[in-house]
C-alpha cells in the first residue's frame, strides 16, 4: 500500500471540519415574511440571532398569523442555509456536498 497515509489523510479530514466549522460560523443569512412583516437572521449552524417583528403585526391580534409568519421565516432562512452552504463547500467536500 504505498502513496497510502492514513495519518495524512486523517490530518486533511481534520483540516476539512475544522474549516466546514469555521464557514457555519461566518454565514448569516436574512429571511423574511410578510412583506417585512417578520425576519429573521440565522447562522450556518441554524441557530437563529435575531427575530424581528413589525409591531403592526402584534396590534392586529392575529396570533395565528404571527404565528405563520415566524415559520415561514423560521423556514426560508433554513432553505437559504442549506443552499449557501451548499454552494460554498460543495467544491471542498467533492462528492459528499449533496448529503448537507
Amino acid at each position: 500500500m504505498s502513496g497510502f497515509n492514513l495519518q495524512e489523510l486523517m490530518s486533511q479530514a481534520k483540516q476539512q471540519a475544522e474549516m466546514l466549522q469555521k464557514k457555519m460560523e461566518q454565514t448569516v443569512v436574512e429571511a423574511s415574511s410578510g412583506g417585512g412583516t417578520v425576519t429573521i437572521k440565522m447562522n450556518g449552524r441554524k441557530q437563529v440571532l435575531a427575530i424581528k417583528i413589525d409591531p403592526e403585526a402584534v396590534k392586529s391580534g392575529d396570533v395565528e398569523m404571527l404565528q405563520d409568519l415566524v415559520m415561514a421565516a423560521l423556514n426560508e432562512a433554513s432553505r437559504q442555509v442549506d443552499r449557501q452552504m451548499q454552494s460554498s463547500l460543495g467544491g471542498m467536500l467533492g462528492g459528499l456536498g449533496g448529503i448537507m
